[in-house]
């Protein structure tokens, strides 16, 4: 790897892209630190590829998709297959490259990544999943079939929270379904995306069914414009993924873009409150609560509100806050120097607005790292804090007299990704199912994320496309249906 100076005496390494099947330098272009958040330690720098670095990327997927196409679904399966092996044996050392990269705990890294592998797995049932089907006799004579086909280069934009997993979501379907693929990570964190592609390299796919390109804004728009992109997929803050969608839309690309949320949790006043309490702490503050799934509003019902109330911040408060890679650490750091001053800030407004700090986890942690600890703000809807995504480890407590109140409370946010509801009534939980306006329901459970064999289905302004990440929505996505009618003369 290329060596550049990031201080006197301190050699650090300038990350190269993978374009048609080997690693090559991004020549000219402007680089950025790549930053370990629990101390401050630089430990590469990202390159910010230009519009003809991306160009060389969609040139050498484009060359390759008629060799990959026409390769049999069964051989693209066992590509995937040989993928996974490989991943499975280099899984404690991708969620140490997460934890070091992106500052999550070692937990939770190790779950992210045997999250990703998941998806993998499932990929590797093409042969299956991509069948179509058929009807004889449509009419006197003619039989009709439904077959599925491979559609060209896909790109997908990925976020610094999950830098393993979320890549995993796109790439095993796209080629799969014999597509070829570009990945654009998260220039913050891109460590565990580099190693997935240096052993993608040793399964010996074509040259140009994937590429890497490390980047910026200017890769982003590159990709969104190209006209030999396909299709974009994307995971970020909503008002990007409004912006992803409507630009490559306006291209002419599929797109699915995966925003931000505002996820609430209903504690209903029979829930079990340890198991409330210990799946509210979980979902809002692992990860450092920097995941869309993380339920960042908790709606306590009648009576039940003082003794979850005092139970979380007891319990908040012990949770251990540390760097990732101490096995005993539930909460790690924030991912940069300037997500942890956009979330103190949150927390100031929180208060300014009317809420109390039930719990403050400013000060906790490394001064060397990015740290907060985990916070809880008593409040009243209403709020701008309870409506804006803060991603971080900040939790709004509110008060509902009924289950009307809480459902009118979820329901009134412009996000729609998740939530949670804590009960024993079966009538409660059933009428949350049908009436609580979210893509993902948990039921005594705080995260809800679907199994890579469901779709990723995020409602509102959590999602922009019309096809969701994982399960059936990502055939769908990577392939295009066609409809053959046959007539025979009879013999």
């Amino acid at each position: 790897m290329a060596q550049v100076e990031d201080k006197p005496g301190v050699a650090t390494r300038t990350l190269k892209n993978y374009v048609g099947g080997r690693w090559v330098e991004a020549d000219g272009a402007e680089t950025i630190d790549v930053v370990n958040p629990a101390n401050g330690e630089v430990l590469g720098q990202a390159p910010l590829s230009t519009r003809a670095q991306v160009d060389a990327a969609v040139q050498a997927a484009r060359a390759a998709f008629p060799e990959w196409r026409a390769t049999p679904p069964l051989v693209r399966a066992r590509a995937c297959f040989d993928l996974k092996y490989l991943l499975d044996e280099a899984k404690d050392e991708l969620a140490m490259l997460v934890t070091t990269d992106n500052g999550k705990t070692i937990t939770d890294a190790t779950g992210e990544v045997g999250r990703g592998i998941e998806c993998v797995e499932v990929a590797t049932g093409i042969p299956s999943l991509m069948q179509g089907s058929n009807l004889e006799d449509v009419s006197r004579g003619i039989d009709s079939d439904m077959i599925r086909q491979p559609i060209g280069v896909f790109a997908a934009i990925t976020p610094f929270n999950f830098p393993f997993m979320v890549p995993m979501w796109f790439l095993p379907y796209a080629i799969a379904c014999g597509n070829t693929f570009i990945c654009k990570p998260s220039e913050q964190d891109p460590l565990a995306v580099e190693r997935t592609f240096e052993l993608l390299d040793e399964i010996g796919l074509p040259p140009g069914v994937v590429n890497l390109v490390h980047g910026g804004k200017e890769s982003v728009d590159a990709i969104l414009e190209h006209p030999e992109v396909d299709g974009v997929s994307f995971v970020g803050s909503t008002p990007v993924a409004h912006y992803i969608y409507e630009v490559g839309a306006k291209n002419g690309k599929r797109v699915q873009a995966l925003g931000g949320a505002k996820n609430h949790v209903i504690v209903m006043p029979d829930a079990d409150l340890d198991s409330a309490v210990d799946g509210v702490l979980s979902s809002a503050f692992h990860a450092a609560g920097q995941r869309c799934l993380a339920n960042s509003v908790c709606i306590a019902v009648g009576e039940i509100y003082e003794p979850l109330r005092a139970a979380l911040a007891e319990k908040g408060e012990a949770m251990v806050v540390d760097v990732g890679s101490n096995p005993d650490a539930e909460v790690g750091p924030v991912i940069s120097g300037a997500s942890q001053e956009r979330i103190l800030g949150w927390i100031e407004k929180g208060v300014d607005q009317g809420g109390t700090l039930l719990l403050d986890g400013r000060g906790r942690g490394s001064e060397e790292g990015n740290f907060i600890g985990p916070t809880i703000i008593e409040s009243e809807p209403g709020p701008r804090s309870l409506r804006e995504e803060i991603f971080g480890p900040v939790l709004t407590l509110l008060r509902a007299a009924d289950m009307d109140e809480a459902l009118e409370i979820l329901n009134s946010s412009s996000k729609g990704n998740a939530a949670s509801i804590f009960t024993t009534s079966g009538g409660a939980m059933r009428r949350f199912r049908h009436d609580a306006q979210a893509g993902m329901l948990g039921v005594n459970i705080g995260v809800a994320a679907p199994m890579a064999f469901f779709p990723f289905t995020g409602w509102k302004d959590s999602f922009f496309g019309d096809l969701h990440a994982n399960g059936s929505d990502a055939i769908d996505f990577y392939t295009e249906k066609k409809v053959v009618i046959t007539r025979w003369p009879k013999i």
